[in-house]
């Protein structure tokens, strides 16, 4: 493939729920109107040419007619989000049954084998995905559906989110539900689990928060000195999209570098990409470094979450440590500023998040921050719209945010997905792919 995508929408149309759908205002919960999630994300699903005839447009209108019936049981995805206009900085959906954005698109130049390293430019995919809202509280559609047509018979779906309307779970189970009502895998009344709208749960009232906790422990907020140019060095230099896959076995050796066996493939692999990271970038030793990743709370909180709510149901885990610290103390100490951070999630822990985010306007700054989200256990994997499950799960564009992915047909691996300076992206890779140095 080339270093420029030749991308031809064919159409793009409105499609609103295919029946009735309650017609109301809902308000979304403290976690949805956080500063920190008010972003459009966006995957894309690379689907290898199916042996055997079909006929693509059947499968597009199939698509088409799927994300009608999909939009009925989750409505406030065909809804806008909007300010409150009481002031209070939280937001709300106006349901009205507005509608969604399907787009259909071929490209004459991409197969499906063109996605299997990382892109040559940071958004040299973007075309796949044409219709990108930045501003998500300015009447902007919440999801954008774009199947594209290969050159080689394959096919890619991308996929925008509102992120203030759902998680990346939530995105998940909407996704297999519009992918098997697609191939008539079940009805609307037969989801499981059942989507759960209702963001109550996580109001501050509901959830038991008053302003007299005052707790600001929490790093995950609060800003470090930038004593390296970090932050300019990010908006100067070119960030350059890397692609890395751990199998079970190199993750096992990464176990054992540590000397601990008890650490989660999650931890161990943060925390490797965490220190290639921080030494590839080659900061003062006294720069404060923060790992920055999501927690599901759905089971961690008191109050337990219905299955089937997909709303904003993380917070955010923080390791905190000193460049210098991070590549003298070794991969073990880094595995266990990760684990303690994930273990020091737990109720209070949320509600101390609740409160912030609601009456302080919480927020992450970005000195010295690697945020890294795990979409391999999301299920993006599974999704299948009638043309077999995707050969290739990742962002539309490769970001100086990391984004853990599973890796298709390969049990136990991982994908990392990362953009690093172009100064330092030898050196990163240098350190990602040699544990031990």
């Amino acid at each position: 493939m080339s270093s420029r995508c030749c991308v031809h929408v064919k159409e793009a149309v409105v499609i609103g729920p295919c029946k009735p759908t309650p017609n109301h205002i809902l308000q979304l919960s403290a976690l949805d109107s956080q500063l920190f999630v008010r972003f459009t994300f966006e995957y894309l699903l690379v689907y290898k040419p199916r042996c055997g005839s079909f006929d693509k447009a059947t499968v597009t209108d199939n698509v088409k007619s799927a994300l009608g019936r999909a939009l009925v049981p989750y409505y406030p995805l065909a809804g806008r989000v909007r300010a409150r206009p009481d002031g209070s900085g939280g937001l709300e959906v106006v349901c009205r049954g507005q509608g969604a954005v399907f787009i259909s698109a071929v490209s004459d130049s991409t197969a499906a084998s063109d996605f299997d390293g990382a892109p040559c430019r940071r958004a040299m995919w973007r075309k796949f995905l044409s219709v990108h809202v930045a501003d998500v509280l300015k009447g902007g559609p919440p999801l954008v559906v774009q199947l594209t047509w290969l050159s080689d018979g394959g096919a890619t779906l991308a996929v925008g989110f509102n992120h203030c309307l759902c998680d990346g779970i939530g995105s998940g189970e909407f996704l297999n539900a519009f992918a098997d009502s697609a191939i008539g895998k079940h009805g609307l009344i037969e989801l499981d689990p059942k989507p759960i709208s209702g963001r109550h749960l996580l109001d501050p009232i509901s959830f038991c928060v008053s302003r007299d906790n005052n707790s600001l422990s929490h790093p995950e907020f609060k800003s470090v000195p930038d004593i390296s140019g970090f932050a300019s060095r990010f908006v100067r230099e070119r960030l350059m999209p890397t692609s890395v896959i751990f199998d079970q076995n190199e993750l096992d050796g990464l176990k054992k570098l540590t000397r601990v066996a008890t650490f989660t493939s999650f931890e161990i692999l943060s925390a490797h990409v965490w220190r290639s990271w921080a030494r590839g970038l080659n900061l003062p030793s006294d720069q404060i470094l923060k790992l920055v990743f999501s927690v599901n709370i759905r089971h961690r909180v008191n109050s337990r979450l219905p299955s089937g709510y997909y709303g904003n149901a993380f917070v955010l885990g923080c390791a905190e440590a000193r460049a210098g610290d991070l590549a003298g103390k070794g991969l073990r100490h880094a595995a266990e500023l990760v684990k303690g951070a994930k273990e020091r999630v737990g109720d209070e822990y949320v509600r101390e998040v609740v409160e912030l985010v609601s009456w302080n306007k919480a927020s992450v700054d970005s000195v010295g921050v690697l945020i890294m989200t795990q979409w391999s256990r999301l299920g993006l994997e599974s999704v299948d719209f009638g043309i077999g499950r995707p050969v290739q799960v990742g962002p539309v564009c490769c970001d100086k945010y990391c984004v853990v992915l599973p890796v298709c047909g390969v049990a136990g691996a991982f994908k990392v997905n990362l953009a690093v300076p172009s100064t330092a992206v030898d050196q990163y890779l240098h350190y990602l792919r040699n544990a031990a140095a």
